[in-house]
C-alpha cells in the first residue's frame, strides 16, 4: 500500500484487541492484528515501524502462558506493551511480575509520574481516569526502565525505557472507560515512533482499485450482490477498477423485506450503473423450506440453494475468472486469532465452498477494512448515504426472523411488521444511531380481545439493539412513548398478531437475531 507505515499488533488473546486496530487505524495510522505465535523472521518481513503487545486473559507466571521471542525486543522498533503485554515485556528484559495484593478490574486512578514517552503531552503529577483489568502485576522493573505512572492496585502502571523506546502500561488506553487513552495512543504512535498519519478513506480506495487492476488484469469478475453494505462497496470497488468486465448477480430468495428487490434494480442497475441481473428463485427456496423448523437446517438449506442457483448463473458470465466478496477484516483476525476457533453458534450466512465449486480465484477488496472504514470508504465513492447506513441484514434473510417453518403467510405478516419498525425508527431519527432495529415473528399464540371478540393470535418480538461493530451489542433504550406507537401500529394494522414484546437481552449472552 502506498505510503503504508505499518503498525504491528501481536494478540495474546485479550477481547480488546480489535479495538486496539481500530483506535489506532482511527489515528490514521495502518495497523494490522497477528498472533502472537508469528515467527521473529516474517515479523521482519512484514516491515512494521511500531509494535504493539495486546492484553490476554492469560498470567504470564502459568505454565504454557503465551510468551513473546525476545527478539522482538532487539528489532529496534519502538514498542507498547498493553496490560498482559507489559507484564510480558518486564519478564522477557529481567523484571519480575507477581500476583497482586489487590486485584483491579474496571476504573482506576493514574497519578502521571513522569510526563514522557506516550505522556508526553500531559503535566507531571496529573491524575487520569483509566480502565484496568488484571490481577498479576510488574513487582520490579528491568535495567534502564523507569516509572511514568502508578495507581493504587499497581505501582508500576506506566513504564518505559526511553533510550530503547519500549514502553508499557496496565490499564487498556484502548477502551472508552479510560477516556485520555487516544491521546496516550497519539503519543506513542506520533511521539515516540514517528508515525504519520497516512491511512485516509481516500488513500485506501486508491491502493484497494490498484490492487484489483493487477489482480484481474484483464479477466472478467461476477459478484453476488445482497443490497448491503459490504457487497455494495466491494462491488462499487471493482466496478471502478475493472468497469464492465463486472457482473453483478443478485438472488431474489423470497425471503426479503417489503420493496427490496425493486430498490436494489433501482440503485444498483439504474443509478449506480452496475452491471446487474436479478434472479427470481423465490419458488425454489419457499419450496425448499416448507417444513423446515430448526434454524441450522434453514441456513444450511437456504446457503445451498444460493450456492446452486448462483453458480449456474456465473457458469452463463463468458471468461469469468474472478469471484468477489465483501470479506472483512474481523472475518480475517478471526481465522488467524490466538484464541483459535471459537465454539460454532450458528452457521454464518457468508457463502461458504463457492470458490472451491467453481475454481474461481477470490477478489476480496475490503479484507483489510473495518466496518466504520467499508462505509468511510463508500462515502469517497461518491455511494449514496441511505445504501451506506443501511442496516445489517442477514444472509438467510426473514427464514431466521421467521421462527418455526417459514411460509408464504408468516412472511407476509412479518414483512408488515418489519415495515411498521423501520417506518416509526425512520421517523423518531434514530435508523443510523442504533445497529439494527428489526421485527421478529413468533411461534406462539396468546390470548387478546379485539373490540368484543376473543382472539388467539401470534406474537412479534421487537429487537433493538445498539453496537459498534455486532460483535458485543446492548438493547436500545427507546422511549416508552416510540415503543408503545410501534406496538400499536403493529397490532392494529398487521393482521394475525395480538401483542408485542421487547427484546432487552444483551450480546453476549443473547445474540442480536433470534436464530
Amino acid at each position: 500500500m502506498s505510503a503504508r507505515e505499518l503498525c504491528l499488533v501481536l494478540d495474546y488473546g485479550s477481547q480488546y484487541t480489535q479495538l486496539i486496530a481500530r483506535r489506532i487505524r482511527e489515528l490514521g495510522v495502518y495497523c494490522e492484528i497477528h498472533p502472537c505465535t508469528v515467527p521473529l523472521a516474517q515479523i521482519r518481513s512484514m516491515g512494521p515501524r511500531a509494535i504493539v503487545l495486546s492484553g490476554g486473559p492469560a498470567s504470564v507466571l502459568a505454565e504454557g502462558a503465551p510468551d513473546v521471542d525476545r527478539g522482538v525486543f532487539d528489532l529496534g522498533l519502538p514498542i507498547l506493551g498493553i496490560c498482559y503485554g507489559v507484564q510480558l515485556m518486564a519478564r522477557a528484559l529481567g523484571g519480575r511480575v507477581e500476583r497482586g495484593t489487590k486485584r483491579e478490574y474496571g476504573h482506576a486512578r493514574l497519578e502521571i509520574v513522569q510526563a514522557s514517552g506516550p505522556f508526553a503531552g500531559f503535566a507531571a503529577s496529573e491524575a487520569l481516569d483509566v480502565w484496568m483489568s488484571h490481577g498479576d502485576r510488574v513487582a520490579a522493573l528491568p535495567e534502564g526502565f523507569v516509572v511514568l505512572g502508578t495507581s493504587p492496585g499497581s505501582p508500576f502502571a506506566a513504564v518505559g525505557h526511553p533510550e530503547r523506546r519500549l514502553y508499557g502500561v496496565q490499564f487498556h488506553p484502548e477502551v472508552a472507560h479510560t477516556p485520555r487513552g487516544m491521546a496516550i495512543l497519539e503519543g506513542f504512535l506520533f511521539g515516540v515512533a514517528g508515525l504519520g498519519a497516512r491511512w485516509t478513506p481516500g488513500s485506501f480506495v486508491d491502493d484497494a482499485i490498484l490492487r484489483i487492476r493487477a489482480q484481474v488484469g484483464d479477466g472478467r469478475a461476477v459478484c453476488g450482490l445482497s443490497g448491503g453494505v459490504d457487497s455494495a462497496v466491494a462491488a462499487t470497488l471493482c466496478s471502478r477498477a475493472i468497469g464492465d468486465r463486472l457482473a453483478c448477480i443478485f438472488v431474489d430468495n423470497g425471503l426479503l423485506r417489503r420493496g427490496e428487490r425493486a430498490e436494489v434494480e433501482h440503485v444498483f442497475g439504474g443509478a449506480m450503473g452496475l452491471d446487474l441481473t436479478v434472479i427470481d428463485a423465490r419458488t425454489r427456496f419457499l419450496s425448499a423450506l416448507a417444513g423446515v423448523s430448526d434454524p441450522e437446517v434453514k441456513r444450511k438449506t437456504i446457503g445451498r440453494i444460493f450456492i446452486e442457483v448462483f453458480e449456474a448463473e456465473a457458469r452463463k458470465v463468458p471468461g469469468v475468472r474472478f469471484l468477489v466478496q465483501g470479506t472483512l477484516y474481523p472475518d480475517v483476525i478471526e481465522s488467524v486469532s490466538f484464541k483459535g476457533p471459537s465454539a460454532v453458534i450458528k452457521s454464518h450466512h457468508n457463502v461458504g465452498g463457492l470458490p472451491e465449486r467453481m475454481s474461481l480465484d477470490l477478489v476480496e477488496p475490503l479484507r483489510e477494512f473495518f466496518k466504520d472504514e467499508v462505509r468511510a470508504a463508500g462515502e469517497v465513492l461518491g455511494m449514496p448515504r441511505h445504501v451506506l447506513w443501511r442496516q445489517p441484514f442477514p444472509g438467510p434473510g426473514l427464514a431466521i426472523r421467521c421462527l418455526g417453518e417459514v411460509t408464504e403467510a408468516r412472511l407476509e405478516t412479518l414483512r408488515a411488521a418489519d415495515e411498521i419498525v423501520t417506518a416509526e425508527i425512520r421517523e423518531a431519527g434514530l435508523y443510523e444511531a442504533v445497529w439494527q432495529a428489526f421485527a421478529v415473528l413468533l411461534p406462539v399464540r396468546s390470548v387478546g380481545v379485539m373490540g368484543d371478540d376473543r382472539t388467539y393470535d401470534e406474537a412479534v418480538a421487537l429487537r433493538v439493539v445498539e453496537s459498534r461493530d455486532g460483535m458485543t451489542a446492548d438493547w436500545a433504550k427507546l422511549p416508552y412513548d416510540l415503543l408503545g406507537r410501534i406496538s400499536s401500529r403493529i397490532i392494529n394494522e398487521v393482521r394475525g398478531v395480538n401483542r408485542v414484546v421487547y427484546d432487552i437481552s444483551q450480546k453476549p449472552p443473547a445474540t442480536i437475531e433470534w436464530e
